[in-house]
């Protein structure tokens, strides 16, 4: 019986290892998760960063899916009249698909280390940087005359627009606790959706109104026109984002004390060490965080279908041309307001994996209607587009706060998080492109709703599965310590 305790805790502390804080990081000797914060002050400090980060950082994301996800309008922008990005480029459908997944292949091999050098240049001046360089790179491909020039281009502003998702979930680790970071995450990441419904509507008014304007097609205008606002909301950027609590002046001496004590045992602070190689092979090496990663490529391949295909999409429901354009609005819309809700929900319950599972599962059901409907049901096929819209958006914030709460080395948080977005979301990205195929748009698209479905169904076998494991791990830690956490120790969220 000795024997067999012994065993138990022996097995807990292998928990503990994976569970303990980085102390080095910390001003203090000790850590606990008990750290005493004046509520009324707490509020108003986290009410005072939301009003000068959260509207920024969704703005500069919003600007950034603008900016990549235009390329989707553009394919079918004056089809019609012969104006058309394809039929002006002469490329196909199929060169199209690669020039697309060229992008996707930037996008992951620079997240990684763009997230480095976001945190050894300050936040602000990366950001603004990466801004800068995808917005006049977006304007250029409203020059392009070919495929090629369009793969070249597109390749480039993947690697400009890879750092700036996993880099702006990695700086709310500097402001913001775990359970604080799912509704922060939710107002950058929905951004996204409302980019996707203005997207549309500044198509529908731009091929109205400007197609042949000095000579160029409406398609081209797009480009420019979207990307201007990112060049020049990049100097602001570069003045107004606020880089760490520690260095701001709009915080008072105490609000920057009791900054640092909030984010003491779960966040990341400006004056932490770089990472080290130990640092990014602990994060390498910890095998439960490739179990989030696989979670992600289950649903970055709906984010990416949805993102490039919902005007083609809207096509093949009996919408024309430029009518196509704007029933792109609607679903993204209604995907908005979903994900706030449920991204609020799985904070103040503190249940990520589970309204992730839930959101996920809705999200499949749309989907898998989708692909049994008969094509003619238009009216039908285009609510359930708006339910798998909904779902597969709204899952997203959650599990990107789930993730970020169970790393527990500050130093490599930001890997961990590229990591995330890297080995999960590029791949399943890059598939999204692929599953859309032109020839199935009279067929309703049946292969590229069976796959979201499927994945879908999957992500929230994985939510669950990972749920319990975690569930399990920490039962174990705390029957090996008489159900008390030891000092210093984080159990695994969920």
């Amino acid at each position: 019986m000795a024997d067999l305790n012994q065993q138990e805790k022996r097995k807990a502390e292998d928990d503990v290892e994976h569970g303990v804080l980085d102390k080095e990081n910390s001003d203090s000797p000790s850590l606990t998760t008990n750290l005493q914060v004046d509520p009324a002050a707490e509020t108003a400090l986290i009410r005072t960063q939301d009003l000068r980060i959260v509207p920024l950082s969704a703005s500069i994301y919003f600007l950034c899916y603008l900016d990549r996800s235009n390329i989707g309008n553009a394919k079918i922008l004056n089809h019609s009249s012969g104006h058309s990005m394809l039929t002006e480029t002469g490329m196909t459908n199929h060169q199209f698909t690669i020039a697309l997944m060229i992008f996707l292949v930037a996008y992951g091999l620079f997240e990684v280390p763009s997230n480095i050098l976001l945190k050894k240049l300050r936040p602000s001046r990366w950001i603004a940087f990466l801004m800068f360089s995808w917005g006049a790179i977006t304007i250029g491909l409203g020059g392009a005359n070919s495929y090629g020039a369009v793969t070249g281009v597109r390749f480039l502003l993947g690697v400009f627009e890879a750092g700036l998702f996993p880099g702006l979930v990695y700086y709310l680790t500097f402001w913001y606790k775990n359970t604080e970071r799912s509704l922060r995450v939710s107002f950058i990441l929905a951004s996204a959706t409302l980019a996707g419904a203005f997207g549309g509507a500044i198509a529908f008014g731009i091929g109205n109104g400007m197609d042949q304007v000095k000579g160029l097609s409406a398609w081209r205008w797009l480009f420019i026109i979207e990307g201007i606002p990112s060049c020049l909301s990049a100097v602001l950027v570069w003045f107004w984002l606020p880089d760490y609590p520690e260095t701001v002046g709009w915080l008072t001496a105490e609000q920057k004390e009791l900054a640092r004590r909030r984010l003491e045992v779960e966040g990341s602070k400006g004056t932490d060490k770089a990472m080290s190689w130990q640092d990014a092979k602990t994060t390498l090496l910890d095998w439960r965080l490739y179990g989030h990663y696989l979670i992600y490529f289950g649903i970055s391949t709906p984010f990416s279908s949805l993102s490039l295909f919902t005007p083609s999409i809207t096509a093949g429901l009996g919408y024309a041309d430029l009518k196509a354009q704007l029933m792109t609005v609607p679903p993204y819309g209604v995907a908005y307001v979903v994900s706030i809700l449920t991204s609020y929900s799985a904070d103040r319950f503190n249940s990520r994996a589970l309204h992730s599972a839930a959101l996920s599962a809705i999200g499949a059901a749309g989907f898998l209607a989708s692909a049994v409907l008969p094509a003619d049901a238009y009216l039908s096929r285009y609510g359930c587009l708006i339910v798998a819209a909904s779902g597969a958006f709204a899952c997203i914030p959650p599990l990107l706060g789930w993730l970020s709460a169970n790393i527990f080395s500050t130093a490599a948080t930001g890997l961990a998080i590229a990591l995330n977005i890297g080995l999960g979301g590029a791949p399943g990205q890059i598939a999204g492109v692929w599953i859309y195929k032109a020839e199935e748009a009279k067929e309703g698209y049946p292969t590229g709703h069976w796959v979201n479905a499927a994945l879908l169904f999957g992500v929230a076998a994985g939510c669950i599965a990972l749920r319990m494991y975690y569930g399990w791990r920490n039962s174990r830690t705390l029957r090996a310590n008489g159900g008390a956490v030891p000092e210093g120790v984080r159990l695994f969220a969920y």
